[in-house]
């Protein structure tokens, strides 16, 4: 029972945390949805593959979204035509590269500065790398589920950016983030807009209805991804607390204590328990006494990559060897990496 009582308390102490962030995240990340217009966002993505790829792993910044909203926006960069490297990159980085999880990784770790750094240095170093890489393959169609190859082939043929609505008129698509989630079921669809509900139509329409419909839209949207990630933080914590309290010390000092195993024993508990980003430098706080400094840098890069949840997401996307590709060489890149820092930083 005193165990129990410890376990129950460590994960109470975890989700209170973290919760805040999460919240503060996933409200950021539907406010974006009312406010960002993607079509010039877009635009301004170089075509040139190195120069896409760093702006599509650092453009997180304005998108402040996890491993569960990030695939959604690689998607549409796919479809409006732009290159591999910037979709690869923004893909990878995104997780990591925004503001709510910077914020969230130095206030856990906020004496030792170092891994904030080396979080977000090592981030860009593989997302680089890796879209960089993508983009010897010109055309991303054999990349992807034959669907989305399809669409793509057939917007390429019109002009960029084109949409059709005559139909609906005062209605506009937003696929930066979507509704519908991956735990919860199939995707719905992209959110409807109405231009009322953006704000871009004549001063004269009624502002409390264009209030109503921001509002609505804007709580749908929070109720989605936090039914989902709020979940994830849930089980996460419960995990961590487990761990902490039911497993042998010596076990967890032995994997700790090693600088190879206790790399390898981080990125593999970091694709197991597929914590959001947003508040998984309070996970990995939890083994900072017993884990080195290298292997918790090592969970904190490769975790936002490449977790279980996300392999789900980008199987809507990707074929499964792409995505072996990616488990590969982001994993390869974590561990060189965590590796050069615990043996000369």
């Amino acid at each position: 029972m005193t165990q129990l009582h410890h376990a129950f308390t460590l994960f109470l102490s975890l989700l209170v945390e973290a919760f805040p962030f999460l919240l503060l995240g996933v409200s950021l990340s539907s406010a974006l949805l009312l406010f960002i217009d993607e079509g010039k966002l877009i635009a301004s993505i170089p075509k040139n593959p190195l120069l896409g790829a760093i702006a599509g792993s650092c453009i997180g910044f304005l998108f402040p979204v996890c491993e569960c909203g990030n695939v959604p926006v690689a998607r549409r960069f796919l479809l409006q035509g732009l290159p591999n490297s910037a979709a690869i990159g923004f893909l990878l980085a995104a997780p990591t590269i925004n503001p709510i999880v910077i914020w969230s990784t130095w206030l856990a770790f906020r004496g030792q500065p170092e891994i904030v750094f080396y979080r977000i240095l090592f981030s860009l170093i593989i997302a680089i790398a890796i879209g960089w890489i993508f983009s010897v393959q010109k055309d991303p169609r054999p990349m992807l589920q034959p669907l989305l190859a399809k669409r793509i082939m057939i917007l390429s043929r019109q002009p960029r950016f084109a949409r059709s609505r005559k139909k609906e008129p005062n209605l506009k698509e937003s696929m930066l983030l979507q509704s519908g989630t991956f735990l919860l079921g199939a995707d719905k669809g992209p959110m409807r807009l109405d231009e009322t509900s953006a704000g871009t139509l004549s001063l004269t329409s009624d502002q409390s209805s264009v209030m109503n419909g921001r509002l609505k839209l804007f709580l749908e949207n929070v109720t989605q991804e936090l039914r989902e990630l709020g979940g994830m933080l849930i089980l996460g914590s419960a995990i961590a607390a487990c761990l902490q309290v039911f497993v042998p010390r010596e076990i967890v000092l032995s994997l700790g204590q090693g600088s190879i195993s206790s790399i390898l024993a981080m990125m593999l508990l970091a694709a197991i328990v597929s914590i959001c980003s947003t508040v998984d430098a309070f996970f990995a706080l939890s083994f900072a006494s017993t884990f080195t400094t290298s292997s918790l840098l090592a969970f904190l890069v490769f975790g936002p990559m490449i977790d279980i949840k996300a392999v789900g997401l980008m199987l809507s996307i990707f074929q499964p060897r792409m995505i072996v590709y990616l488990f590969a060489l982001a994993g390869q890149l974590t561990f060189i990496l965590a590796m050069f820092h615990s043996y000369f930083l």
